[in-house]
Formats: structure tokens, C-alpha cells, sequence
């Protein structure tokens, strides 16, 4: 069998567990796991990132400083776009087929052995994410790695990544998202997200809503951990558009770095690259010393971030962003705006069951010209005719359409008819992946060819 093979039967392994969206607060089955294979997670330095947007591309700019510095590194973040070892980077590359299906053959004598003892209590057998993070442990350990960047599943204090102790704790924005899971309030969405603070740690915080920030300096406190908030002890202090991306300027803990080029789009990025910055500085050193200023320079201007504000093809321009929250719509709206010269935008629209698809929908009809609501490939997706509704009563044309090809068809059709047009592709992680594969597949950087 070859490698790749290999490697499709554990995923295929995975999804024969319960999903993604079954979540329980039981970190302590992961923990179990963990212990039998004499704690992986214990033998790197960890950052641990959580909060509700940006919570990826932080963690991908954190990785790649940390890999200009020299260190060999991990990324474990969440969910894919196209194929499932995207989300176990090492040293910046997706892990290595065999190398995630040799990790799958070390743990699975422990599987079973926890497996019955949760059958024999009554309990489920473990989940596809709770077997995911010991996967992407060990595989990382097996490496090996100097540093994990772990983006959080869900939460944060009963999420499984929580079995690893973060040296740094690191806060993106937080808001209302996965009500049903975290709570229905602000104060207590972020006491789930402070769990991740550890004994002795360093924290590093978005600036956050006052409920969310004394959550956190509630916890850093118990915890005896230091806290440093964006726009206080850092901050972005400049931020201009460049071809491609942005120039930026940042005021870290430690120290100033100016001029740096981001290739990525909008405002949020610039706050999150910041945020990385901070993160990074907190690792090294402390806080105390100051990075390499070129270091920073190289690691920021390598930075990518699939999915978030990609560029998918040209004449027509289309874009794709994740934006599966309002937090996140409002955020690509902001960025349509201010870093592109585009009189009217199409928006492609398909959004996962149980998110707040009126709330997304509500943000970006008033960016956009035009909706083609559609359901992203899964068998998690929402009726596009809920977004049409939402369209509809906001006064935006709208169309319906039953795969993401045939609106993304008609939407391209539509914005070639005017070079001030163009499209962007949003509503859900799984529609971006499907976005990404689509494009290629089509190569609309060829232009639209009707």
C-alpha cells in the first residue's frame, strides 16, 4: 500500500468516529490517551491559541516567525480546506503521509485500550478531533519538533488540545459564536477560552469586550500568569496597503519593527500579525529582548493564509474568505472595502447548518450588489433558500443555485460583464475548500471563458 494510501485509511478511520461537531467537555479521554503514550505533547514548547476569528491566521503567522528563526516547528489548526494533513504542518509543509500513518499505528493499541474502558463506563468511544490532537501530538513529537502552534478546537478549557500545556496563551478577538457549546454571553464564551491559561504562562490578547477581558485576567490571575492586551503593552502602530498586501508597523512588548510586509489583506490581518508578533517575543526571551528586526521582516513577508482573502482568479477578480460568523463577515466586509477598487460586488454565499446564517448574511448584504446563495458540499449544509430570504428582505438581488459550481458559474458570468465587478466567495470553511479546488480545477486565473 502506498504512503498516501496509508494515510487515506486513517482519515477515512477518523470519520468513522463521531464528528467534528460532537463535542463533549471531557478533555480528561484525551488526557487518558495521552498518558498511555507517555504525554507526546509534553516534549515541545507550545503556544496555544484560541478565540472566535482569526484564530487560524494567527497561528500561521506565529509559525512562521517562529520558523524564520530557525526553530523546527508544528502547526496543528483546524478545519482543512482540501486534504486533512493540512492540519498538521511541520517545519511549514503539510505532515508527511507516512509519517501521519506510522503516528496512526503507535497510537492505536491505546485506542482500543481506552475505547473499552469508555464502553465499559458507558460513555462514547473517542471522537474524530480528540483522535486528530493525539495524532498530531505524536506525529509532531516523532518529528521533532522545538515548537507546537495549537489552534484550539472549540472553547478552550474542556477542548482535547487543552491537554498540552501552552507556554504562551494567546487571545484573538472574542465574540458570540457556538452558542449552544460555550454559552450565550460574552463572560462566559471567554471563561471556556481562559481555560488554556496554564500555571506560570504568558498571556497575549486581542483587545477584547471588558466581559471578555476580565474573564481573562480572572483566570491569568489564578494561574499567576503574566497578561499583555493589545493597543497597551503592543500595538499595531501604522498600517498601509501595498501591492499584494500591507505595510505595517509594529510596537511588540520587547521591542519596535517597522515596515514590514504582510502579503495578506485587511485591517484584522495587520492586528493578528501584531498579536503574533507579541506571541513570539513572549516566547523568546520572555518579553524582555527584542526580535531580529530582519527575522520579523522575513518571517511576516512569508506568511500565507489559505482561504482568508485568497485571491482565486482574474478577470473577473473572485475571491475567498472563510468569514463563517458574523464576526468574521464583518471583518471581510471591512477589508472589501478598504483594499480593493471594486465599484460591485457578487457575493457567493454558502453557510453550514447551525451557524448564524441571518446575522452573516445581514453583514454582507450591504457590501454586495448581488447574492448567489448556494450549500456547500456537506452533509452539514444549510438551505440556501434561508440565505436568499435574508438577501431578499435586505432588497439584494438574489439567486439560488444547487452546487457551488453553478454560482460561482453565474456570479463569474455576471462580473465579467463590468471590469468594476467582481466576486467573493464566503459562508464556511468547507465551501472555501471547495472554492480552492474548484478554481484550480478551472484555473480561473485564466479569465472567465463563459
Amino acid at each position: 500500500m502506498s504512503d498516501r494510501s496509508r494515510a487515506d485509511a486513517v482519515y477515512s478511520a477518523l470519520l468513522e468516529r463521531q464528528g467534528e461537531q460532537w463535542v463533549q467537555p471531557r478533555v480528561e479521554r484525551t488526557r487518558r490517551v495521552l498518558e498511555l503514550l507517555d504525554d507526546p505533547q509534553r516534549t515541545y514548547r507550545v503556544i496555544h491559541v484560541t478565540g472566535t476569528n482569526g484564530k487560524t491566521s494567527t497561528s500561521r503567522i506565529i509559525e512562521s516567525l517562529l520558523r524564520s528563526l530557525g526553530l523546527r516547528t508544528g502547526l496543528f489548526t483546524s478545519p482543512h480546506l482540501e486534504r486533512f494533513t493540512e492540519r498538521i504542518l511541520i517545519d511549514g509543509e503539510p505532515v508527511a503521509d507516512a509519517a501521519v500513518a506510522d503516528a496512526w499505528d503507535e497510537i492505536q493499541p491505546f485506542v482500543q485500550i481506552v475505547d473499552a474502558e469508555l464502553e465499559a463506563s458507558g460513555d462514547a468511544p473517542l471522537t474524530f478531533f480528540e483522535l486528530l490532537t493525539v495524532l498530531a501530538f505524536v506525529a509532531c513529537a516523532d518529528a521533532p519538533i522545538d515548537v507546537l502552534v495549537l489552534e484550539v478546537g472549540m472553547g478552550g478549557e474542556w477542548d482535547s488540545t487543552n491537554t498540552a500545556d501552552g507556554d504562551v496563551a494567546v487571545f484573538t478577538p472574542i465574540d458570540i459564536d457556538h452558542t449552544d457549546r460555550l454559552g450565550n454571553t460574552i463572560a462566559e464564551i471567554a471563561t471556556v477560552k481562559a481555560g488554556i491559561i496554564k500555571e506560570g504562562a504568558a498571556v497575549v490578547s486581542a483587545a477584547q469586550p471588558e466581559d471578555a477581558r476580565r474573564a481573562i485576567l480572572a483566570r491569568a490571575e489564578r494561574m499567576h500568569a503574566t497578561v499583555a492586551f493589545a493597543g497597551e503593552a503592543f500595538t499595531l502602530e501604522a498600517q498601509t496597503l501595498a501591492v499584494g498586501g500591507q505595510l505595517l508597523t509594529v510596537r511588540g512588548i520587547a521591542g519596535t519593527y517597522s515596515e514590514l510586509y504582510l502579503p495578506l489583506y485587511g485591517a484584522h490581518q495587520g492586528a493578528n500579525a501584531a498579536l503574533a508578533v507579541a506571541a513570539v517575543e513572549s516566547l523568546i526571551g520572555g518579553g524582555t529582548q527584542p526580535l531580529n528586526a530582519e527575522i520579523v521582516a522575513d518571517g511576516l513577508g512569508a506568511v500565507t493564509s489559505p482561504g482568508r482573502l485568497q485571491l482565486l482568479g482574474t478577470a473577473p477578480t473572485v475571491l475567498v474568505d472563510a468569514a463563517h460568523n458574523p464576526h468574521g463577515a464583518r471583518a471581510l466586509v471591512a477589508a472589501l472595502d478598504e483594499a480593493f477598487d471594486i465599484d460591485e460586488w457578487g457575493a457567493v454565499v454558502g453557510i453550514l447548518a447551525g451557524k448564524d446564517t441571518v446575522g452573516i448574511v445581514s453583514t454582507l448584504t450591504p457590501a454586495v450588489a448581488r447574492v448567489f446563495a448556494t450549500a456547500p458540499d456537506s452533509e452539514r449544509a444549510g438551505d440556501p433558500d434561508v440565505i436568499a430570504d435574508v438577501a431578499e428582505a435586505a432588497d439584494v438581488p438574489v439567486t439560488v443555485h444547487p452546487t457551488l459550481e453553478d454560482a460561482a458559474d453565474a456570479a463569474r458570468a455576471w462580473a465579467s460583464e463590468s471590469d468594476r465587478r467582481a466576486v467573493v466567495i464566503a459562508g464556511s470553511v468547507v465551501l472555501a475548500g471547495e472554492a480552492i479546488r474548484l478554481a484550480e480545477l478551472e484555473d480561473w486565473k485564466s479569465g472567465w471563458q463563459g
